[in-house]
């Protein structure tokens, strides 16, 4: 079993849940998601609140959610399939500011007809915002599924400043 340490992030009057294991960050929550959700994630772990723990990681977040950092520097730890980890890794290749296509994803890892399994893995991202699965869009250049939801999406664009169809 494997310590996992969790916080909670304030911000806008939102309440996120982030979680972290000795490795780096290994959860951000959105706004709809309850610690139950977190938990889910992680069933066979060892869950304790630790604010100190997760100061950094909530700093970094707090400074890009306030328009401030462009770029993070603190480790993650995600852990899913070689495929699921393969699109993740992609995903934090995204220049803040920019976005690409489920189509371009799946081009770059060299799985151009995987585009359903790309959006399935980009779904299965715990670690909203730090790896900007926000940053992908619809080839028609529309916002689209965010486990976050649109909304949030939305929201994490227009912070960097990109504009999308609606």
């Amino acid at each position: 079993m494997e310590q996992i340490y969790w916080d909670i992030l304030g911000f806008n009057g939102n309440e996120i849940y982030i979680a972290a294991t000795d490795k780096g960050l290994a959860y951000v929550g959105s706004p709809e998601e309850a610690y139950e959700h977190m938990v889910k994630r992680f069933p066979a772990e060892v869950f304790e609140k630790n604010e100190e723990a997760l100061k950094p990681y909530r700093d970094e977040l707090t400074e890009y959610l306030e328009g401030k950092l462009v770029e993070f520097t603190l480790p993650v730890d995600v852990k899913g399939t070689p495929f699921q980890e393969a699109i993740w890794g992609t995903l934090r290749e995204i220049p803040y500011g920019e976005t690409c296509t489920y189509s371009d994803i799946a081009g770059k890892i060299g799985k151009p007809a995987a585009v359903r399994a790309v959006g399935t893995a980009i779904g299965a991202n715990p670690v909203l915002i730090t790896v900007p699965c926000h940053r992908v869009i619809g080839k028609n250049g529309a916002i689209t599924g965010y486990r976050g939801g649109i909304a949030m999406k939305q929201h994490l664009l227009e912070l960097e400043k990109v504009h999308c169809k609606s």
